[in-house]
């Protein structure tokens, strides 16, 4: 087969959600359909480190897709006029955006339309985009690819789409993420949290994840007692809104909020490893990998009761209520206080974490692929 992917998001050293997705899954399949042959398209230089095998054309289009208007241009001009000319068997789009001009049959991995529930978190510019054009992409998608029954099932309500045509592909987790010794805990701790035992969040400070109640909250938990303990945030302030920034401001304990940025994967995993948990609760989530991050690495997670979060951590973390302070405040309390239920939420985390890698990703993710060629 001859299949064209949208590597646009597969960015050295910035690596997101969907970018993880496209690395891990593409790198896979390419590797283990040496007699297909793949054109990956970039909208910029890209690294080598990305060129999986020798089944791997790569190609330059401009121009640099990072803007809605640029958006439009590179997908239904650039990606169309090469599709068109070229006659693939399919275009795959991890990042769920497709060329409404070309003919060639696609396949769009739409991982959530948190847009179309909180459109107020996304920036005017983007959310006009989002909010015209997925419909758009959803109907002309010869099969959709999504992260979970949730996003599946909001895919259907709100675009109308048949069930039947969209495939769910679980998220993985890297191999890097496991369980750490109790020296490297504590250089880790050294390095990033002043010696002293954390909570830890992973992602980019989007509204949607939930940022200024999570502050709140470990403010509300430092109150009731004394402690040493911080909260370390990892991630780029990708949407630094004003109220986040404000909440943070008027905090009792900010500074026992450590920011740390963007880690090396190396930092990330130790980070994971040294925490007494993840606390990881947004109001809106496709998925939510740094859960499947934090179990691999035998750390309690306290994540939402919302959306996808109960279905991809089920018993193996303490659900809260994202949008009550008093409810991740107590889990957390909760967790600090009792041993025994950290250990229940490791021992079931172990467990659970058996559902989910890569290689599982990437066989469901070649299923849709076949499903659509053969459609």
């Amino acid at each position: 087969m001859e299949i064209v992917v949208n590597t646009r998001l597969l960015l050295k050293n910035k690596l997101e959600g969907i970018g993880w997705f496209s690395y891990e899954t593409l790198k896979r399949i390419a590797r283990s359909h040496p007699n297909d042959h793949f054109v990956f398209l970039f909208d910029r230089d890209f690294d080598q480190e990305f060129i999986f095998s020798d089944n791997i054309t790569p190609l330059v289009l401009s121009p640099q897709a990072r803007h809605p208007f640029l958006f439009y241009w590179w997908f239904e001009f650039s990606v169309a006029a090469f599709l068109n000319k070229y006659k693939p068997d399919l275009f795959i789009s991890p990042d769920g955006y497709l060329s409404l001009k070309a003919e060639t049959k696609q396949l769009a991995v739409i991982h959530d339309l948190n847009f179309e529930h909180y459109p107020k978190d996304v920036p005017f510019l983007v959310r006009w985009y989002y909010k015209y054009f997925f419909p758009k992409f959803a109907r002309k998608a010869t099969r959709i690819s999504t992260v979970s029954e949730f996003s599946k099932n909001d895919i259907v309500k709100q675009y109308q789409i048949d069930p039947a045509k969209i495939d769910i592909v679980y998220n993985g987790c890297s191999d890097l993420f496991k369980p750490i010794d109790q020296l490297m805990k504590q250089q880790t701790k050294q390095k990033f949290s002043l010696n002293s035992d954390y909570f830890l969040f992973v992602g980019s400070l989007h509204p949607r994840k939930n940022i200024s109640r999570l502050f709140q909250a470990f403010d509300k938990f430092k109150s009731a007692e004394a402690n040493d303990f911080k909260l370390l945030i990892v991630g780029e302030k990708y949407y630094w809104t004003s109220e986040i920034k404000q909440t943070y401001l008027s905090m009792k304990f900010k500074d026992d909020v450590v920011f740390t940025g963007r880690l090396a994967s190396e930092d990330l995993k130790n980070v994971t490893g040294a925490a007494i948990a993840m606390t990881y609760v947004p109001y809106f989530e496709g998925f939510g990998i740094p859960i499947l991050e934090a179990m691999n690495c035998d750390t309690p997670v306290i994540t939402s009761n919302v959306t996808s979060m109960p279905e991809v951590a089920k018993d193996g973390a303490l659900l809260v209520d994202p949008f009550s302070i008093d409810s991740i405040a107590d889990a957390m309390h909760a967790v600090y206080k009792n041993a025994a239920l950290r250990e229940e939420l490791i021992n079931k985390g172990r467990k659970r974490i058996l559902d989910f890698s890569w290689d599982k990703t990437a066989d469901a993710l070649w299923q849709s692929i076949l499903l659509a060629v053969n459609s």
